[in-house]
């Protein structure tokens, strides 16, 4: 059974760093693409960053871009964000996906992954 654990949220200020982590059990984590979704309130679920399992190519959303690092440990099964820079308009509740079959076309999809954690709360407030 895969479950996808998410941790590392909580309240930071403004211009402050937060690591957030996905622990990934019940997988093959090397065949598997993984992805951060972020959802804040009153607003649709929007892609942050992703990672494939078949280039190791890691597009980012643009407000991500300079600030935001993904990267895939898979010895530990492990994908983790780390966030820099952080900014009020960064609180949502941050969650990890993977998917073994998306395409490098969806990769900023959340329609094509298929499994997904519970989902970490980051609040970026003074």
């Amino acid at each position: 059974q895969v479950q996808l654990v998410e941790s590392g949220g909580g309240l930071v200020q403004p211009g402050d760093s937060l690591r957030l982590s996905c622990a990934a059990s019940g997988v093959t984590f090397t065949r598997y693409s993984m992805a951060w979704f972020r959802q804040a309130p009153g607003k649709e679920r929007e892609f942050v960053a992703a990672i494939s399992q078949r280039t190791g190519s890691t597009p980012y959303a643009d407000f991500a871009k300079g600030r935001f690092t993904i990267s895939k440990d898979n010895v530990k099964k492990t994908v983790i964000l780390q966030m820099n820079s952080l900014k009020p308009e960064d609180t949502a509740v941050y969650s990890c996906a993977a998917s073994a079959t998306v395409l490098m076309s969806q990769l900023r999809s959340p329609s094509a992954y298929n499994y997904w954690g519970q989902g970490t709360q980051v609040t970026v407030s003074s």
